[in-house]
């Protein structure tokens, strides 16, 4: 009896065993379950859930920290995206101002892989199909393309296709970097160890290769026969008529229209400065000494434009202005200062009025587009005559400093400096009242004021926090500001023009943009944001410009530089002259605007010619889009400094009659 209990006592520790839930594995987890060593610690409740307002609390509390974190990581992946546009951007930039690619304001990769492809040989479909096309026999054997390794006849000429180039090495394209900046060759390296085992350094495709060059080196990048006829002005210098209206050497200027009909100019234009014509009394106008200038042009049967002067002229310096605005206005302006622009220091422009009075009745009675409009009607009833006949061929609007579209951010006389980034120019208590109610209305009150970290007129942009790299121009403030002080750009523009539109009904309007280039590589664009534009790497800031001025179907005239910048120059200031055009002028073209080009400096070498063509009328432009005209402006031909030779040769390239060397 006593072995069968025994038995039985043995047989129940070994079923209860067997029923534990430790793993049989670890024979220890058996002996702790069964003979618990108390130095282990034993096993803690769970703790109580909150219940009640606890429970609330916790709950707003962890929602509240999730809502910050999401926050936090959409704006780092915004900050990531802008990285990846920008360099984009430079990528694009470079291909178009290196390689001279034809591609879109609004370029992706596909483009980029087309256009190399195109450059190559290849012929891409627009639905993306790409294949080596093979030119006719009956054409290579004009050429008497030969191969260097089997002199195969050229009519053996087979195609290489895009499967037989990707069943093997494929090639790299790179764009050679000696090249300069008008050449569009790309080149194709390739091994040579498997040269032989590739179709696409076969004999057929190697005298395709040779084709191609012999081709493309028939064309003579100099020779401009043929090509677009563009239609060239020169400017009339300014002070031929005085400030009492009167044209002061009838004589000299019949001289001077004698060198231009000499050297086939198209046309002619004159300034007609508002603070001469209305410069005494409001509403007041002088045309007298302009009716005897457009006389004398008729006699030469040459074409006019107009620019409706609303600025100043020669007061970008620390001398007296040589043509003020009107007298009545600077009067008014000694009680109400704030119709200038001001900055930061309360520093008063008065090279043009503030855009912050053009809804403000605080020129004797009348806003600043009423005062602009009324000139402009004056004007046109004036010589409705020349408008009949067709002398004014267009009406030039000036629409802010020197006549551009633009704040007068980088002006002399406040002590700015090349390649200063200038100072934003909206401190005015006009200018204030509508940055107030923008920020109102958006919610945020205390963003009703300039960036206090912006630094001043000769600032550089990484010497600021708000222009440097990541700087605050591209925060939550930093956009609303730039915005608003765009925005206000483009309302200028677009009242102004509305009213000469009006007043000059079907005669073609002109509107020029400046150019500035400077600090272009650089992230912020910090000179074109004071200037008005916004325009930072992460965003385009000419294309709602033009959609406004496409709505007033207005030609877009660009200042163009035409020299080659020092490489000191260039490091110094960042600048990119190349660049900067071809986002301007592709952003204008694809906005279905007709563009034209005034030249920046007085005068030019051969090479500076070369360049302000191939700026009128690009080469390489697939669409073969030109300017509708070129503006020539220097003081006088009847200098000693001005080389006619020179001259002569511009205007006959940009005419079309130019073959040879330029």
């Amino acid at each position: 009896m006593k072995n069968v209990n025994n038995n039985k006592k043995k047989n129940g520790i070994k079923q209860n065993m067997n029923n534990s839930t430790p793993s049989s594995q670890d024979p220890h987890l058996h002996t702790d379950h069964y003979f618990p060593n108390p130095i282990h610690p034993q096993p803690r409740p769970s703790p109580r859930r909150p219940r009640g307002f606890a429970a609330t609390a916790a709950a707003n509390n962890s929602a509240g920290k999730g809502k910050k974190e999401r926050e936090k990581e959409k704006e780092r992946t915004k900050l990531r995206e802008r990285h990846r546009r920008a360099i984009t951007s430079r990528m694009l930039t470079g291909l178009r101002q290196y390689g001279n690619f034809p591609l879109p304001a609004r370029a992706d990769m596909n483009d980029v892989l087309a256009a190399l492809a195109r450059e190559a040989g290849w012929v891409v479909e627009p639905d993306g199909t790409t294949y080596r096309q093979s030119p006719l026999p009956s054409q290579l054997g004009s050429f008497e393309a030969r191969s260097v390794e089997n002199p195969h006849p050229a009519g053996s000429l087979r195609a290489c296709t895009v499967k037989e180039t990707l069943e093997n090495q494929p090639h790299v394209f790179r764009i050679d970097g000696s090249m300069s900046p008008t050449s569009s060759d790309v080149i194709a390296e390739r091994d040579s160890k498997n040269a032989s085992a590739s179709p696409i350094n076969s004999v057929d495709c190697l005298e395709a290769d040779q084709l191609l060059q012999h081709i493309h080196s028939g064309v003579n990048e100099n020779d401009f026969t043929g090509t677009p006829y563009v239609p060239v002005y020169m400017k009339l210098p300014v002070g031929i008529i005085n400030k009492f209206c009167q044209l002061i050497d009838p004589e000299g200027i019949r001289q001077e229209l004698i060198h231009m009909k000499s050297l086939n100019i198209d046309g002619v234009i004159v300034d007609c400065w508002w603070g001469i014509v209305e410069g005494w009394s409001p509403q007041k106008y002088v045309w007298s000494g302009h009716r005897e200038l457009f006389n004398i042009i008729r006699e030469f049967k040459l074409k006019l434009q107009v620019v409706m002067a609303f600025h100043e002229c020669g007061g970008n310096d620390s001398t007296d202005a040589l043509i003020a605005l009107p007298q009545w206005v600077l009067e008014i302006g000694k009680d109400n200062r704030d119709i200038f622009f001001t900055d930061r220091e309360g520093r008063r422009n008065t090279e043009c009025l503030s855009w912050g009075i053009d809804k403000e009745r605080v020129l004797k009675g009348r806003t600043g587009i009423e005062v602009y409009f009324d000139f402009m009607r004056s004007f046109r009833t004036e010589f409705d005559d020349l408008f009949a006949e067709g002398l004014i061929s267009a009406v030039e609007i000036g629409l802010g400093a020197s006549g551009e579209l633009k704040y007068p951010s980088f002006s002399e006389r406040m002590g700015w400096r090349y390649p200063g980034i200038g100072e934003f120019q909206c401190y005015d208590k006009y200018l204030q009242h509508s940055l107030h109610r923008a920020a109102k209305f958006r919610g945020h009150s205390f963003w009703a004021r300039g960036p206090d970290n912006a630094g001043n007129y000769n600032s550089m942009p990484h010497e600021t926090g708000f222009f440097c790299d990541r700087g605050d121009y591209d925060n939550y403030y930093g956009r609303f500001f730039l915005h608003w002080y765009f925005q206000t750009l483009i309302d200028h523009a677009d009242n102004v023009l509305s009213l000469a539109s009006l007043a000059f009904e079907e005669t073609k309007i002109i509107v020029k943009v400046p150019a500035v280039y400077w600090w272009y590589k650089t992230a912020s664009h910090a000179a074109e944001l004071t200037a008005g534009y916004h325009n930072p790497t992460n965003q385009d800031g000419y294309s709602p410009v033009f959609e406004v001025l496409r709505k007033h179907d207005v030609t877009v005239k660009f200042i163009c530089l035409g020299v080659q910048l020092s490489s000191q120059e260039a490091d110094e200031s960042l600048a990119d002259p190349e660049g900067f055009s071809w986002q301007v002028l592709n952003s204008a073209w694809d906005g279905g605007l007709m563009t034209a080009g005034e030249n920046a400096l007085p005068c030019y070498g051969r090479e500076g010619y070369k360049r302000l063509v191939e700026m009128a009328k690009p080469r390489n432009d697939p669409d073969r889009r030109h300017f509708s005209f070129f503006v020539y402006q220097q003081p006088s031909l009847l200098q000693g400094n001005v080389c006619l030779t020179e001259l002569d040769f511009f205007i006959k390239c940009l005419h079309g009659e130019m073959a040879g060397d330029l």
